[in-house]
């Protein structure tokens, strides 16, 4: 993407590194694919090698797809029928497991982007080997991973992409994708505030874009991955965004499958 094109969904920040922790237990396993650590988690009692399979790479945020409340959101995508890849290109480095007073924020996350920006092209490549080119593939962002479920959503190497409470946007991901896409929003959003969800929806329309928004009032960003569970508005709009986004994917993993007249 153009590096002058103007930014819509800005930078993680403060708002992105605090949440709450939520419980259960993951039922994935971790592999490498391409050097990343990958979070695989798949549909249980499902012969995943018979048939078309369905894939989601699930392109976390700052905390990486190995933290607890990812894998167990991963894990939920998985009980709708697909299998679920999370890279780590944080590389066993996410943001939550530095305390110290020294932390050099800034430096951590130009590092992460240029691992990411390395790393993830191979990975999808490698990915796309292991499950095959009939597979039928889609990706999900949130927070730092946004903008490589846009940046798919230019090729062919996904049917659909989808994205929530996105960082690290530029009009240029909304005017040159080529692929539906799903926006899941939050009602109070430091990253993604409200004139920049309207001028990309203005965009979407320009584009004569396939898309489709959800904005849920009450929450705040990060709420699919670190919002309070405790809380019945913000649990209910985490589970009716992952709801969302997943039947999003089968409609278009299913418009793939339907005989053409």
């Amino acid at each position: 993407m153009s590096n002058t094109s103007p930014l819509l969904a800005g930078p993680p920040s403060d708002g992105c590194f605090t949440g709450f922790k939520h419980t259960g237990t993951p039922v994935g396993r971790t592999e490498t694919i391409a050097g990343m650590p990958t979070y695989i988690t798949e549909p249980k009692g499902t012969n995943t090698s018979a048939g078309t399979k369905r894939v989601i790479m699930f392109l976390a945020d700052v905390w990486g797809p190995m933290h607890t409340n990812n894998q167990l959101l991963q894990d939920t995508f998985a009980e709708s029928g697909f299998i679920v890849l999370g890279p780590d290109y944080f590389l066993g480095d996410p943001v939550y497991i530095h305390t110290e007073e020294t932390f050099d924020r800034p430096a951590w996350f130009a590092k992460s982007r240029a691992q990411a920006a390395e790393l993830f092209p191979k990975w999808v490549q490698a990915v796309r080997q292991i499950y095959g080119e009939d597979a039928h593939y889609c990706a999900v962002g949130y927070c730092f991973g946004a903008p490589y479920a846009l940046e798919l959503a230019t090729t062919d190497n996904v049917a659909a992409s989808a994205f929530a409470h996105p960082a690290l946007l530029t009009e240029d991901h909304f005017t040159k994708l080529t692929k539906p896409l799903f926006l899941s929003c939050a009602e109070t959003d430091h990253t993604f505030p409200l004139p920049a969800r309207r001028r990309a929806e203005d965009l979407l329309v320009a584009a004569g874009a396939q898309y489709h928004i959800q904005v849920f009032a009450g929450v705040a960003h990060g709420f699919t991955a670190r919002g309070d569970p405790a809380v019945e508005n913000i649990r209910w709009a985490k589970e009716e965004s992952a709801r969302g986004i997943a039947n999003w994917f089968t409609r278009f993993c299913n418009l793939k499958l339907a005989p053409k007249l």
